[in-house]
């Protein structure tokens, strides 16, 4: 997602096996290599979300969101290749970067920025997420004449999207 401000993320490699662990290893391992944060306890990473995007997106993934307390006196770093800069943001602030044009974010990054703003602490933020079940988020695109835009689950035009 070149040129987009998204959280930190990739692909699991084959040599991290399948399924919860991991997803939790290729989490670790992209958070190290994209910000130089070290998270030494899978298990302490939380779930957040699973979005699935639909056929018609043509960049596709199937990921996991994960959210983790910074562990004390860690400081990110920008690796120069798959990141180029960084900078904290609540997540309010960052939409309003946004919407004044000084970040591009893609739909799962609003959404998810959306959803943090919600919160008053991280602290609240990690209490609500240790108690929801994750159900796949699956957007889907609805086509109306010339116009294509994204739906989701509850959204009008949901259920006659494909």
């Amino acid at each position: 997602m070149g040129g987009a401000w998204v959280f930190p993320g990739g692909a699991v490699d084959r040599e991290e096996g399948q399924g919860d662990g991991a997803l939790r290893a290729a989490a670790l391992r992209e958070l190290e290599e994209e910000a130089g944060i070290v998270l030494a306890d899978p298990t302490a990473l939380v779930p957040y979300s699973r979005w699935i995007t639909p056929a018609q997106v043509k960049t596709r993934f199937d990921t996991w969101f994960f959210l983790a307390p910074l562990p004390a006196g860690a400081t990110p770093v920008v690796d120069g290749q798959e990141v180029v800069d960084l900078r904290w943001y609540a997540p309010a602030a960052a939409l309003e970067a946004f919407r004044d044009g000084e970040l591009l974010l893609v739909f799962p990054t609003i959404k998810h920025l959306e959803q943090l703003a919600g919160f008053a602490s991280a602290g609240e933020l990690l209490e609500h997420a240790r108690g929801q079940e994750i159900r796949p988020v699956q957007p889907r695109v609805l086509v109306s004449g010339e116009t294509a835009r994204v739906v989701l689950p509850g959204e009008p035009g949901y259920a006659d999207a494909s």
